[in-house]
């Protein structure tokens, strides 16, 4: 039977495994995520997940490592991480999307050192953008638990093949807790099945090695050709463009099966359908940008909102439809991506840019190491992007605005600080 708990982002994560079914769950703590594989123990001690082996490693790398040696094997499999361990999985996580591994990783969001902090930003996640991953990103516990069963089947598709990340604000999700609605067993098992792997996985017990070294061009044989390097490249950037499809698919499906989903599966909208102003954002920052687009149309601005949940594959003919229709866009970053801009307004601005009816895109950046990102500042900020869109005076600055710095209080300038660090 299906029961409604209150739990957190964290404890959401490890239900969502145990309702998976997950076979093999690799775990390395660090902060905030230790909770997910600290509650995932307790299952597989107390019974809960009997046919779970829970592994305990030495280190982030290593925990990536075991997930690929077992999901190579056949397996089911698991981990989490944030920040800087995150970072030290990142070669085996090439590794897992390169060798279509349907792995599904959670990321409790937290920004990276130095300097060193345990606050969130989306800098660790949005980081990992380049490893091959799908990239699901969640604005509720409840769309956590969904989100990580979504993305089984999603990875474990015939005709994707490829791992997923899950992540969520740390602290603002990971330590928060909501009602959740935990399915029942045997509902769950028919949306999921068991995995049929694609790999050829031998003989019970037997012992192998697998290697993946490729030449660069396609290897002639009697018994038959080899791809080359770009050819399996090639392979899994359509998987990505395939999966797309896929993930709308999944998501109609969940709704019919548990009655929830997330907008269509790429993006959630609020208040948009007269819209002349759209924010953009995921995450946290979204969230907080529902606040802000009911402040914008108490004063009679209409503004509203696109959260994206899904960065990759990159929606683009899904943005486009979506964006093309306001002349402006105000785009919340938690990231950055340094000497440049936001990474989520570049990827839009890439995206619109062959557009003819593309719209002036203005990013800021937010709340990062965890900083509190209050209404006001977003609606100022909205407001501010407005007037320079109808001020032809106003000459837009390259670079990308930070919100609520207090370098007064420090008594520095910007140049003052460049001083300091050198």
């Amino acid at each position: 039977m299906p029961e409604k708990l209150v739990i957190t982002g964290n404890f959401a994560a490890a239900y969502a495994c145990k309702s998976a079914n997950v076979d093999v769950v690799a775990a390395y703590p660090i902060t905030p995520q230790s909770p997910v594989v600290e509650k995932i123990s307790e299952f597989v001690e107390s019974g809960e997940m009997p046919d779970t082996q829970f592994i305990c490693v030495e280190s982030e790398h290593s925990a990536m490592a075991a997930c690929v040696g077992a999901a190579e094997a056949g397996a089911r499999v698991f981990t989490a991480s944030s920040a800087n361990g995150l970072a030290l999985m990142f070669e085996l996580l090439c590794w897992c999307a390169g060798a279509r591994l349907p792995a599904v990783v959670c990321i409790a969001s937290r920004a990276l050192g130095a300097p060193w902090t345990v606050w969130t930003d989306h800098q660790d996640a949005i980081s990992m953008r380049d490893t091959g991953f799908m990239h699901q990103f969640c604005e509720t516990n409840q769309e956590i638990y969904d989100s990580v069963l979504m993305a089984y089947r999603i990875a474990e598709d015939p005709r994707v093949f490829l791992p997923m990340f899950v992540t969520y604000d740390g602290y603002l999700l990971s330590h928060t807790m909501m009602p959740v609605q935990i399915e029942d067993p045997e509902k769950v098992r028919d949306f999921l099945p068991p995995l049929k792997t694609h790999v050829d996985v031998g003989e019970l017990g037997e012992t192998r090695s697998v290697s993946a070294v490729i030449p660069p061009d396609i290897t002639v044989r009697p018994e038959g050709n080899t791809p080359g390097y770009m050819e399996y490249r090639y392979a899994m950037q359509k998987a990505h463009e395939y999966a797309i499809d896929v993930i709308e698919e999944v998501n109609r499906e969940f709704k019919v099966k548990f009655g929830r989903s997330y907008g269509n599966g790429i993006y959630t909208s609020y208040k948009i359908e007269d819209a002349d102003i759209l924010i953009f954002g995921i995450g946290s920052v979204a969230s907080q940008s529902r606040m802000a687009v009911d402040q914008l149309r108490s004063e009679g601005i209409k503004a509203g909102l696109i959260s994206l949940k899904l960065f990759r594959p990159f929606p683009v003919k899904h943005l486009r439809e979506i964006f093309t229709r306001v002349p402006l866009v105000v785009v919340f970053d938690r990231d950055v991506a340094y000497g440049y801009e936001g990474v989520l307004a570049y990827e839009l601005k890439a995206a619109l840019y062959p557009c003819q009816n593309r719209p002036i895109i203005r990013s800021y950046i937010v709340g990062l190491g965890g900083r509190n990102i209050p209404t006001d500042t977003l609606t100022k900020a909205v407001k501010r992007a407005i007037k320079e869109k109808d001020d032809s005076s106003v000459q837009l600055d390259p670079h990308t605005d930070f919100l609520d710095l207090d370098l007064d209080r420090l008594g520095l300038s910007i140049e003052d600080m460049q001083k300091e660090a050198q």
